[in-house]
Formats: C-alpha cells, sequence, structure tokens
C-alpha cells in the first residue's frame, strides 16, 4: 500500500502538505488502518468498524480514533449510515491515499482485497517480460464497487466497431487475460454476458439501481461452466519430449480445467493451435489443441489460434 497523497489542485497545495506532514508523523500500524479506510471506501463503497477490527484485531475505541482521524483528513469522504452502523462512501469522495491501479489488481486477484499491499523493490536477477498496460484506477474503483454492491452502471465504452457508445452494465467479475484487464458482466443494451476491455471505459457512474437476478454473476452460464482443454506437442515438433518437459505433461498430455467463458483467453495465451489438422506451422505454436470438439461449448471460440467455424 503506498503511502503517497494524492495532489490536489495548487489552491489546495499547502493543506495537502500539511496533511502529508500529518499522516508522516502516525505510527505505521496506524498509518495502515487509515489506508484501509481510503481504500474500502474507494473500491467497495462502505466500510464498518467490525471490519477494521476483523482486518487489524484492533479494539473498537481504537477503530472509533481511526474513523474520527480520517473524517478529520477528509471530511467530504464519508458519512454514517445509523441503520446499518457502516460508514458510506460520498460522491465528492477524494482518495487521501494513492492506490496505483497494477498493484490493486494484482492484489485483488490474488485475494487481498483490502489495498494493504506494498510494492516491492525490482528483483536485478528475476524478470517479468509480461507488460500489461493497467486502467485507470477511478475507473477500476468504480466497477468494484458496482461489482461488490450488486449495482447497474452507467457506462461510455469505446469499441473498434462502434466507436463511443453509452449503456447500463452490470459488471461481476474483474479477468486479467495475459494481455490487458477485462470486465465481465451483464449488457443491457445486447441483453446477454459479455466482456469489455477496462481500458476502452471512458466513464463509469455506479448508479442507486439494484442488479436483477438475471443480470448477477448466478445467471452467468458460460462463467460458471467448466471445460476440459486437452493439450499435446504440436505434430509438426519432432522432439515433442521438450515440450512435454516445458508443460509438465503426463504420458504426452497436459489438461486443463477452465471456465467456458475463459477458455479461448487461455488457448490464445498459450499460443495452441486450434485448426483442423494442425496447420499452424513455424508460426509460434508449440501446442495443439486434442480434444477440438470443445470449442463448440465455449464463448467466443474466434479468440483461439487457427479457429474456423467451417
Amino acid at each position: 500500500m503506498s503511502e503517497q497523497v494524492l495532489s490536489r489542485p495548487d489552491k489546495q497545495k499547502e493543506d495537502v502538505q500539511a496533511q502529508i506532514d500529518f499522516i508522516n508523523q502516525l505510527p505505521h500500524a496506524q498509518k495502515e488502518r487509515l489506508a484501509f479506510i481510503d481504500f474500502s471506501l474507494q473500491f467497495f463503497g462502505h466500510i464498518s468498524r467490525n471490519d477494521l477490527v476483523d482486518r487489524f484485531q484492533t479494539g473498537l475505541a481504537a477503530c472509533t480514533r481511526d474513523f474520527a482521524m480520517y473524517r478529520e483528513l477528509a471530511p467530504a469522504n464519508l458519512w454514517l449510515d445509523h441503520s446499518t452502523k457502516q460508514y458510506m462512501r460520498k460522491d465528492e469522495f477524494c482518495a487521501v491515499f494513492e492506490h496505483p491501479s497494477e498493484v490493486i489488481l494484482a492484489s485483488l486477484s490474488r485475494g487481498f482485497g483490502n489495498g494493504i499491499t506494498n510494492l516491492v523493490q525490482p528483483s536485478e536477477q528475476c524478470f517479468d517480460a509480461i507488460q500489461l498496460i493497467h486502467p485507470d484506477s477511478e475507473i477500476i474503483a468504480a466497477l468494484m464497487r458496482a461489482i461488490h454492491n450488486q449495482r447497474v452502471c452507467k457506462v461510455s465504452y469505446v469499441s473498434v466497431s462502434s466507436g463511443e457508445t453509452q449503456r447500463d452494465f452490470v459488471p461481476h467479475a474483474l479477468i486479467n487475460n495475459g494481455h490487458r484487464w477485462h470486465v465481465r458482466g451483464y449488457d443491457c443494451r445486447h441483453q446477454d454476458f459479455r466482456d469489455f476491455v477496462c481500458t476502452r471505459f471512458t466513464n463509469v457512474e455506479v448508479s442507486n439501481e439494484h442488479a436483477d437476478a438475471h443480470q448477477m454473476d448466478a445467471a452467468d452460464i458460460q462463467f460458471h461452466k467448466k471445460v476440459e482443454l486437452v493439450l499435446m506437442p504440436h505434430p509438426s515438433i519432432k522432439k515433442a519430449r521438450a515440450i512435454e518437459m516445458d508443460y509438465d505433461m503426463q504420458n504426452g498430455r497436459k489438461v486443463l480445467y477452465t471456465k467456458a467463458a475463459l477458455a479461448a483467453y487461455v488457448l490464445r495465451q498459450w499460443q495452441v493451435d486450434c485448426s483442423e489438422g494442425y496447420r499452424f506451422v513455424q508460426q509460434g505454436c508449440q501446442l495443439a489443441l486434442e480434444n477440438r470438439q470443445v470449442l463448440s461449448f465455449i464463448e467466443n471460440p474466434t479468440l483461439a489460434p487457427g479457429y474456423s467455424a467451417n
């Protein structure tokens, strides 16, 4: 969790610097708790004292002091709903702490949805060649609040085929497909579940409208359906044992189980030849899909290398 405070307009620079100086003088444990409050409001839309107790194993009295201090730092960020005893995010919310999108997305995907994560010093001996383009953190925050609270979003989205359009959208999952971040949900315009590229949203507004049952993730059949992908070394490779070792194959096969909605992404990322007769020779495909019939059961099979409906 980065403890760098976000910048504000020039006229507020002195107040911001005073805020930074004040936060920097706090004990590290308290800064973490304040950052957790800030994160929860931004990405989930609410937080309670019990959430703070459960996360940090601290007493209610200490939590009360933390919320009082956070309110002193950012009085326009939250309000207390006495009926639920939860602190709710105000529309004029402005984050006190910086939550880098690449850190937050990595944390959320690994199950650490609390915002208390640290940027790690890069290794000089171990490198990651994957370079994802990360969406704007405000877009991710709005989508996460909608997912967490099962709300309908009013979004502006730019597609390759239609340009910029407005639509109602009910998100339910963020997905890293190995190339970029997608959000999956119910597209009210087309009345079905679809994937959207997160970087193509120009605006996401979370409404007060609750999602209907047919718009929620439980109704997304492809997302909950499991399929089996049987991979084998590409027939064009003469020394197949090397590929078997690369993918820890057993008896010359690698069996993967994945959601039907994600299967095409897996095949594309792993560059699995899905063409009839495995004709993708010397085009980077070291694997081939043995059970090609599975393509008729997955969403977006055209994303799979070599797929043809004929």
